[in-house]
């Protein structure tokens, strides 16, 4: 007997989330014809956007309501100096983005008892089955690890408190990653150990990863083609992809890179790897097929008759799920790839199964209670289900959480509960 989908706990959460109104009713799951908004307050949008051109070469905005898309734009160009400018069906790489399209691919399993959220995992690995927690460095410097003493839950891994943390953002994690590195290739030293007991902290980390490698053991086919059968080809997000297409290529942003005096250089382009997909990294998509899965998420699980999830498993995968434990702070150790990242200072912030909450309102506008995540390169969303409300931003630069990419983040989002406001 399969385990059950859901824990009375979940079952619950998701209830009060439902009724609460947290998600619309299936009647509202079809996309209606935006209103006329405010054409000042669009233009307001416009020129900040196209202002931040100056200090970023490119950038897609977009954001839409329960009654459909009330802005989009494009501004500045695909490659620093050169010609093609950005356009709506830019291709940008979304890196940790698709964490979320993770997420709510192993909730399907859920949902149909193949997978639960507190339940044994498969057994496909021994970092997942048999994990070992790094407790410090003796006096030769030589890592000391010990049996964890609980097992890894899938709960453990959407929520990033299962013990796995980039060494990108934890100096212990990347420590130990320069000893492994030393040592012979045939060393029985765990290759992924955990830097603490599983749910004992937030870390973010590579357990989306594992979460893919779950799904493709469960499913019996890659992820990119579990993508693409169950979540992208019902959703029409055509230019979602691990491997892109020499058209859609054509239509790529190049990275650039932030110097330290503040200007930007354009990096070489890198050939896309075909080996194999990543549950936490590696999608490319557009900021209107993105928009479209984070849409059918407001809407509840449901996008132009397609649905993807239950309004109730959308609704726990929108609750904290880590208890009293912070989540979302990180300090780097590789400021040519990321700043420090703390998104809401003074602000509580949670994680639900696949994105960050805020627990207060935000200073620019979304309410107490919205989700939302980013990839690398300086991509964005976030979901308002308390004013039915969701957009995303892209760019394509480092380092992560970039200060004028910020910048122009917050003030599209000021402009858009403006437009909101005037609707």
């Amino acid at each position: 007997m399969p385990p059950g989908p859901l824990s009375r706990r979940d079952l619950l959460l998701a209830a009060t989330a439902f009724a609460a109104g947290s998600v619309p009713a299936d009647t509202l799951a079809r996309p209606r014809v935006a209103k006329a908004h405010d054409t000042r307050s669009s233009t307001r949008i416009d020129a900040a956007l196209r202002a931040a051109t100056k200090s970023t070469p490119g950038i897609v905005a977009m954001a839409a309501t329960d009654a459909g898309v009330m802005y989009e734009g494009a501004f500045g160009v695909r490659r620093l100096g050169a010609a093609p400018t950005m356009t709506l069906n830019t291709v940008f790489r979304i890196a940790s983005m698709v964490k979320p399209v993770t997420s709510v691919a192993a909730m399907q399993l859920v949902e149909q008892g193949k997978l639960a959220l507190d339940g044994p995992i498969p057994d496909i690995n021994p970092a997942l089955t048999t994990p070992q927690v790094l407790y410090g460095f003796d006096s030769s410097g030589v890592p000391q690890l010990r049996p964890a003493k609980r097992p890894i839950t899938l709960r453990h891994l959407l929520t990033q408190t299962a013990g796995f943390s980039y060494t990108l953002w934890d100096s212990t994690a990347l420590r130990y990653a320069q000893t492994l590195a030393k040592l012979p290739a045939n060393s029985s030293t765990p290759r992924t150990p955990l830097m603490f007991d599983p749910g004992d902290r937030w870390a973010y980390g590579s357990g989306t990863d594992w979460v893919g490698h779950i799904i493709e053991a469960i499913s019996d086919q890659p992820l990119d083609s579990y993508f693409r059968k169950h979540i992208l080809d019902p959703l029409g997000m055509t230019d979602t992809c691990f491997v892109a297409s020499p058209e859609q290529l054509a239509r790529a942003a190049s990275a650039h890179s932030r110097l330290p005096d503040g200007s930007v250089e354009p990096q070489p382009m890198k050939s896309q790897s075909k080996l194999r997909s990543y549950a936490n990294g590696g999608l490319y998509s557009t900021a209107p097929d993105y928009l479209t899965f984070v849409r059918m998420l407001l809407h509840g699980g449901s996008f132009n008759g397609n649905r993807i999830l239950q309004p109730e498993t959308v609704a726990l995968m929108g609750q904290n799920h880590i208890g009293t434990l912070e989540a979302g702070v990180m300090k780097t150790t590789n400021p040519a790839l990321s700043n420090d990242v703390n998104f809401f200072p003074g602000i509580s912030l949670k994680w639900g199964l696949g994105h960050m909450i805020n627990m207060q309102p935000g200073p620019d506008g979304r309410s107490a209670g919205s989700l939302t995540w980013a990839g690398l390169f300086n991509t964005y969303y976030w979901i308002d289900p308390t004013r039915r409300l969701a957009a995303v931003l892209m760019t394509q630069i480092l380092p992560f959480a970039d200060h004028a990419v910020l910048r122009i983040y917050r003030e599209f989002e000021r402009g858009i509960y403006g437009l909101l406001r005037a609707i």
